[in-house]
């Protein structure tokens, strides 16, 4: 039998006397996207910042690889794979593409000091930050400075910086924010990639999005949080047909989904 590779398990989180997580419960298997999707303010954000470790929840239990890390540090979770993008570090807009992603393998490495000219001296660092950059789809632009890049491209490039720690399981909030119609196409196309192992190891995501039409394409399973607490868990299809699902989506995102 497989085994979970991230299990939440009655997680709680307050503030004051508003629970943000109630009891939130999902399991998120190896291998596999897995949306968590709900209206705003049920709570999606804070469920994310307790797995990754930014906030420590009141009660529960968070369990990666089938190690407890409900107490663990940020950077500890990092470096046992569970990554979350924002965590590694901002892109650097006045440097190239290929030069951010150089620093952010430099980070991975425990005892280096962060010295541009001992990143420079590096071979190695270059030959997988350039591997990087083919696999989130920017080679064209792997010299243009990252201020430059229009915003799915950005958006992509932090995706790299994320996969330069070598996550197992990687988390993403909302990456298809602010993208038109032909951005969210090329985020979906890399997502996908990732998943299926395309230019380098299948990663495992857990995908936080609005845009249904995509959470609907990539996700193998889908969570549903409503007022913190996870209402349904599963496959795409018994979402669609989930009575509760339906009616904590009644405006016209859920619909277009449907």
């Amino acid at each position: 039998m497989v085994e979970p590779l991230l299990k939440v398990d009655r997680l709680v989180k307050r503030f004051g006397a508003l629970a943000a997580t109630d009891e939130a419960s999902f399991e998120v298997m190896p291998g596999e996207i897995h949306a968590l999707i709900g209206p705003n303010g049920a709570g999606k954000t804070t469920l994310i910042h307790q797995i990754s470790g930014a906030l420590p929840p009141d009660a529960g239990q968070i369990l990666f690889q089938g190690r407890d890390v409900s107490r663990v540090g940020m950077a500890a979770r990092v470096q046992s794979g569970l990554v979350r993008s924002y965590q590694i570090t901002s892109i650097f807009k006045r440097f190239s593409v290929l030069d951010n992603l150089v620093l952010a393998c430099q980070a991975r490495r425990p005892g280096q000091p962060s010295l541009w000219r001992r990143a420079s001296a590096d071979a190695r660092l270059y030959e997988e930050a350039h591997a990087l950059v083919d696999q989130v789809g920017l080679t064209a632009q792997s010299a243009r400075i990252a201020g430059d890049l229009a915003h799915g491209e950005q958006r992509a490039l932090e995706v790299g910086l994320a996969l330069a720690a070598r996550p197992s399981l990687l988390l993403l909030d909302e990456p298809m924010a602010g993208m038109g119609p032909d951005e969210s196409e090329k985020m979906v196309a890399l997502l996908q990639r990732l998943k299926s192992g395309e230019g380098g190891q299948g990663l495992t995501l857990l995908l936080v999005e609005h845009d249904m039409e995509a959470v609907f394409r990539l996700a193998d399973r889908i969570s549903t949080l409503v007022f913190g607490r996870v209402i349904a868990s599963g496959t795409p299809q018994q979402i669609r047909e989930h009575p509760e699902v339906k009616r904590a989506y009644l405006g016209d995102e859920m619909e277009v989904a449907l």
